[in-house]
């Protein structure tokens, strides 16, 4: 029975061994991408725990998907052993997946990491990018969607068809791509050679064209930042899954309100056109409307709106390329929202900022930092900083707490060094300072207070000492004396 289940075991493992995933090194890799019309890499470091849990899961999807239709490969990379092709690819973090097409990299792997997760990914990226559409009720069934469209219409298959099929490899997962070269359809809409966007119907007025042609070069980076520099229209749709395409429009006025195209279209247009009235006068500007539900988190921990307060209101916010935020206050109407405008762009509106109250007394050899005096304290040019931003309900930040005050008492001697920390659930990170996690720390040293360096280093005292000593704009002065049993 025993020699059985052994069998059993070893039968198993050979199913889902790795002899599936092919292991590529930067000998082989170009050579073998180039083989593929579509393989999904793993870039890895054979010490890395995700990337072990990540390993059998990973190597069962290779088993299933060499037998779908077409076949996906599934391969990997010692980051270890292969750093070349690891840094070319600018691989910083283990395991980080990317999908190849022809050769060439196409985007990153934002799929589920278990097996079956993965093989219905990779199924669907080995599908056709862009669907091929033979009449025009087949167009026109397409276009029946609440979804941006992008179509093309070729007669041929000439550069700007690969253009256009390469696009929607890389953009597949954010707009939905079509095309046709049937007679009748290239009639019915009248182009031979065309790139098309197609704004959903719901989306579509009597103020903006329902359709917009491409005529850039025959250039893929090109075509990308034209759609996503016209889609959006003169007020673009925020959803949860296109927020990102919006990060970059900036400055971004946004209106959120209760939008209900399935249950309240009418209402939820209403609206929109009264955006639209104040829009189409101010066309350097992105605007852009969002449900309050769907970004409650938003309104509430960015710019300070009590979820469930009014619940019909309207609230308009700008963000700007720096990142500073500003709200409107009072009523929504038309009127107030032109003159909103008028006023941020006439520079009348202050910044919303969430910040704390600034401490009446900041005496402690850590130095609590607010919204409203970082300015003052972490952009003092004439002070190096190591700032700490924290949660209060973080573990890993409690137990740092002890050690970062041994740290500022070492050094709160010196006259050009200091140890700060803020509560960033509570206050605003000015930008270029990115917090994902707690705790993390940033170096702000004097002259360099525009590119703050995020602090990757160990968390005893005796690692922040090596770190200061080494990037210390002046030779720090560090208080080695212990305390006294009086001081204690």
């Amino acid at each position: 029975m025993a020699a059985r289940l052994l069998l059993v075991f070893a039968l198993v493992y050979l199913v889902v061994g790795d002899g599936d995933v092919l292991e590529l090194t930067d000998s082989t890799f170009k050579d073998e991408v180039k083989k593929h019309d579509i393989i999904l890499v793993e870039f890895f470091a054979p010490w890395c725990g995700h990337c072990k849990r990540l390993a059998p899961e990973y190597e069962g999807a290779a088993t299933e998907l060499l037998s779908t239709d077409p076949p996906v490969p599934l391969a990997k990379v010692d980051c270890t052993a292969e750093k070349d092709t690891c840094s070319n690819y600018g691989v910083s973090g283990y395991p980080t997946l990317k999908i190849f097409r022809n050769g060439e990299l196409a985007s990153d792997y934002n799929g589920p990491r278990e097996k079956d997760g993965i093989v219905k990914y990779m199924v669907k990226q080995a599908a056709p990018s862009a669907k091929e559409l033979t009449s025009v009720e087949e167009v026109r069934k397409f276009l029946d969607n609440d979804e941006h469209s992008i179509l093309g219409f070729f007669a041929q298959e000439d550069g700007l068809y690969k253009v256009f099929t390469k696009t929607a490899d890389s953009m597949r997962e954010e707009f939905r791509f079509g095309y046709s070269s049937a007679a009748d359809v290239l009639e019915e809409y009248g182009y031979q050679s065309a790139v098309v966007l197609f704004q959903p119907s719901r989306l579509q007025n009597k103020l903006e064209k329902a359709q917009s042609r491409y005529s850039g070069k025959e250039d893929i980076a090109d075509l990308k930042k034209w759609i996503k520099a016209t889609f959006p229209g003169l007020v673009g749709f925020i959803t949860p899954d296109i927020e990102k395409l919006f990060t970059d429009k900036r400055p971004l006025v946004t209106v959120y309100f209760n939008v209900d195209y399935k249950l309240n279209p009418k209402g939820t247009n209403y609206w929109r056109n009264r955006i639209l009235k104040v829009a189409k006068d101010f066309t350097d500007l992105q605007f852009a409307m969002a449900d309050t539900d769907d970004f409650g988190h938003t309104l509430s921990q960015t710019f300070g709106v009590e979820s469930g307060s009014k619940k019909d209101a309207l609230t308009v916010t700008v963000v700007d390329a720096n990142d500073k935020k500003y709200r409107m206050d009072g009523d929504f109407s038309v009127d107030n929202f032109r003159a909103f405008v008028q006023q941020y762009l006439d520079g009348g509106v202050e910044p919303y900022i969430k910040s704390e109250p600034i401490p009446e007394t900041n005496d402690d050899p850590v130095k609590v930092v607010v919204a409203k005096n970082f300015d003052a304290i972490v952009n003092d040019p004439t002070k190096d900083v190591l700032i700490e931003f924290y949660a209060p309900w973080c573990g890993h930040c409690k137990t740092l707490a002890p050690k970062y005050d041994e740290l500022a008492q070492k050094l709160v001697d010196d006259p050009n060094i200091v140890i700060a920390k803020m509560d960033a659930t509570a206050n605003d990170a000015q930008k270029g300072y990115d917090v994902q996690g707690f705790p993390t720390l940033y170096w702000a040293p004097i002259g360099k207070k525009d590119s703050p360096r995020k602090y990757e280093g160990g968390r005893e005292v005796t690692d922040f000492l090596s770190f200061i000593k080494k990037e210390a704009t002046n030779p720090p002065v560090i208080n080695d004396k212990k305390k006294s049993k009086e001081d204690l």
